[in-house]
């Protein structure tokens, strides 16, 4: 039985905690032995799981990186103690998803993973890998990644120093060194830009993140004399658009509702008039009620790869208005939902309306679980990621 171990900050948990356990249920269904060694948080799941460290590297990685810019330089003692899992399980293939968020210390396991023998498959959820330690430096309009982050970085990190350049160029070094790394982009604006950066003579694939279609379903809809304006979002901040939806409240009709999921108790009480803001719900029957009951999801979100909320509205068959925002506009074509320019707000609350006028939800709600089904169904997504096991280990 072959034997898989990704590595990721969480497990089964968040957006990537989701996507590891997933891509382990299916690799199980292929006769799989899955493993997982997460950073922070899990919930119970079908892999094998082993905690990288404690809460006391966790905070002392945090603190290294808060004050000196040295974000995955720390986590000596409990990355060697994953060099160690490894060497005990002995896996056929490592999986890494997000390696950075202070859990582990990336030269020491770079450094390993060009002794072994094996396939090493890193899935790419951000820009992380080939910056100077930016997740998103789209949000900031900023290109120094381009000459090696030789400048002054405008995502001030640390407290005393900027480390940006140092660290640009020891990721360029360490990660280059592995010489059998496949590269895996969650969308084709992320695998376009990696194709831009040292990482582009490595193989690398597309492979769209999914949802659990049985969950995420249409539900009969329950109408009221509102149209309804749905945003979802873990954290809302400035790259997810919070700001814009306030703003887009004045420029909408009173009939337009606005409903917004995942603020804070805090940002609630901050809201005008006219949008209904609630914290983040763990009820998930409830959250597909939500987009089942919506007439628009809009993702006016300012640095993304390819957010699975916008899968999740379709899947419940609404449309999605989005930002061209990094691969959040591969999302929808022209019969499930439109692409504004970041920040044109007049053009936003002017596709929003001619959604209403159209009445575009009860045209193509269709058009927009069929969607669903064809490109996003996680099974599908998944099993993308066996086929490539697979022809790498020729079996």
């Amino acid at each position: 039985m072959p034997k898989l171990l990704q590595i990721n900050i969480v497990s089964n948990m968040l957006s990537t905690g989701k996507i590891c356990e997933d891509i382990a249920k299916v690799a199980k269904d292929f006769g799989w032995d899955t493993y997982i060694a997460y950073g922070r948080w899990a919930r119970p799941g079908v892999n094998k799981s082993k905690r990288i460290g404690n809460n006391i590297d966790m905070y002392m990685h945090y603190f290294q990186h808060r004050v000196f810019d040295r974000e995955g330089l720390s986590s000596v003692a409990a990355t060697k103690g994953l060099l160690n899992w490894i060497e005990e399980i002995k896996p056929d293939i490592i999986q890494l998803h997000n390696i950075h968020d202070h859990y582990i210390n990336y030269p020491i396991l770079f450094n390993f993973l060009d002794t072994l023998d094996i396939p090493i498959i890193w899935t790419q959820h951000d820009c992380w890998a080939y910056t100077g330690g930016c997740m998103y430096h789209d949000l900031y309009h900023c290109n120094q990644w381009r000459n090696g982050c030789l400048g002054i970085c405008p995502n001030k990190r640390a407290l005393l120093c900027d480390f940006s350049g140092k660290q640009f160029k020891k990721k360029q070094i360490v990660f280059s060194n592995v010489k059998k790394l496949i590269i895996v982009t969650v969308s084709y604006w992320l695998n376009d830009l990696f194709k831009q950066t040292y990482h582009s003579n490595r193989k690398s694939y597309v492979i769209h993140n999914g949802i659990d279609l049985e969950i995420f379903r249409p539900l009969p809809l329950r109408k009221d004399k509102y149209f309804s304006i749905l945003g979802v979002a873990a954290v809302w901040d400035e790259r997810k658009g919070l700001s814009d939806f306030v703003k887009l409240r004045k420029l909408l009709p009173e009939n337009f509702k606005i409903i917004l999921i995942g603020l804070t108790k805090k940002q609630i009480k901050c809201m005008p008039d006219g949008i209904n803001a609630i914290t983040r719900t763990s009820n998930i029957e409830e959250l597909v009620r939500l987009y089942s009951d919506a007439d628009v999801f809009v993702n006016p979100t300012y640095s993304d790869n390819f957010p699975t909320t916008n899968l999740e509205a379709l899947a419940c068959g609404t449309p999605v208005i989005t930002y061209r925002t990094g691969g959040s506009h591969e999302a929808v074509d022209e019969n499930t939902g439109a692409v504004v320019e970041q920040g044109d707000l007049i053009a936003l609350c002017a596709k929003i309306t001619e959604f209403y006028t159209q009445g575009f939800k009860k045209i193509h709600s269709e058009d927009c679980r069929n969607r669903a089904e064809q490109l996003f169904d996680k099974d599908k997504c998944f099993h993308k990621y066996i086929h490539l096991y697979e022809s790498l280990l020729n079996i």
